[in-house]
């Protein structure tokens, strides 16, 4: 009986040791793969798109990896642009399937290499690396910015960017500059053509007030086939207030420093054939020394004047307030200039004269208005004559509703 069990005993055991060197023997021929399933490929288990080495890629097209099973342990996506490397911040979805990077647009003319490690169901761990390359576009535009970064400026500057190239998608443009202010106040845009697009508050800022104007140009689309190029940020600081009051049938310059009569100077302002516009305008440059040439504002050979002192800028037209030494008996008594407004000075720019005081206490977007002259109103995109409209106008110019 006990010889008989042991017996079957020994027989079970033999059973089972056959058993087992027999999955044991298709272990060794084959591996364990033939129990748990044969490993993917990396490219199988992880999935990337845009595919490893594509060239040209949009920068619309999307940027994403993922694994039908088990879940993404790591994700580092490296973006190399002008000489410089940084890493692409994503998110990966809750079931940790999915990565995406936080923001959906890629950056164009950039090289983006992908390493990325995953872990099935079985505990199996698979690495993928990739590149791709996006599009570079032939032609580029940008904004030149006006005033100045770190500027002080007067109270009635508007913010101006010229663009190198017509823009036709205004509103992308748009979108893509940000002007801000502390303390805050409402900025609005207005589109002057298709290459200009100035900002400005409903009223002229307050003294101390700092504006920001943050472009993120780059990569935007402003015509087909055009993208911009500038990520920068513009800051500067207004000053305090100074408005001067031209009075061309007086012949008077009325300064106001703060809202506080400063000083009344004596001007002459445009011949009768020749008269200075009305309106606002605000001071864009300021020039010690500066040369004026009659035919390269639209008249003919009538002066060329190398050293015209202490001028400032108010039109893009040619309008300047500046130092007069050739007339000095004109300021205070009768208009004789081509349009701007002159100031009794000496040859050389005086230290002592009404046009160096004014020139020394004055800065880059101080208001001058000119009344009573018979002239028309300074167009708006005349310089920065933007004041020149009315809030409602103003707003009316944004692409963006």
């Amino acid at each position: 009986m006990h010889a008989q069990t042991r017996a079957r005993r020994a027989g079970a055991a033999l059973a089972a040791a056959l058993s087992w060197a027999g999955l044991m023997a298709g272990c060794t021929s084959h591996g364990f793969d033939d129990v748990l399933g044969k490993a993917p490929a990396p490219k199988d288990a992880i999935h990337v798109t845009p595919d490893d080495g594509s060239k040209d890629v949009r920068a619309d097209r999307r940027l994403r990896v993922r694994v039908r099973d088990g879940r993404l342990e790591s994700v580092t996506v490296v973006r190399s642009q002008d000489g410089q490397d940084s890493r692409v911040p994503g998110h990966l979805s809750d079931d940790g399937r999915v990565w995406e990077p936080d923001d959906r647009r890629l950056a164009l003319a950039a090289k983006y290499t992908v390493n990325a490690v995953s872990l099935d169901g079985y505990g199996r761990r698979a690495a993928r690396h990739t590149t791709f390359t996006t599009f570079v576009p032939a032609k580029r535009f940008i904004g030149y910015v006006t005033p100045e970064n770190h500027a002080t400026v007067g109270t009635g500057m508007i913010v101006s960017l010229l663009f190198n190239r017509r823009i036709a998608d205004r509103a992308a443009v748009e979108r893509a500059i940000r002007v801000t202010a502390s303390p805050d106040v409402e900025i609005r845009p207005h589109w002057f053509g298709g290459d200009r697009l100035d900002f400005r508050p409903e009223r002229y800022w307050k003294p101390g007030t700092r504006v920001t104007v943050a472009l993120r140009l780059r990569d935007v689309e402003g015509a087909p086939g055009v993208f911009g190029v500038q990520y920068r940020t513009v800051s500067f600081t207004v000053g305090r207030s100074q408005v001067s009051l031209v009075d061309a049938a007086a012949h008077t310059m009325r300064v106001r420093r703060d809202g506080e009569p400063v000083h009344t100077v004596p001007i002459t302002a445009g011949a009768p054939r020749t008269t200075t516009y009305n309106g606002k305008m605000v001071v864009m440059e300021r020039l010690e020394v500066t040369r004026m040439n009659s035919r390269t504002v639209g008249f003919g050979g009538e002066y060329d004047i190398p050293d015209v002192p202490h001028a400032m800028r108010l039109t893009d037209s040619g309008t300047f307030v500046h130092g007069n030494y050739w007339a000095p008996q004109a300021p205070g008594r009768v208009n004789v200039s081509h349009g701007c407004v002159g100031l009794r000075d000496v040859r050389g720019g005086g230290s002592d004269t009404p046009a160096r005081w004014f020139f020394d206490r004055s800065l880059v977007g101080d208001v001058i208005e000119v009344v009573h002259s018979k002239d028309r109103q300074v167009a708006p995109d005349n310089g920065l004559g933007g004041w020149n409209m009315s809030w409602h106008d103003w707003k009316a110019g944004g692409a963006v509703r």
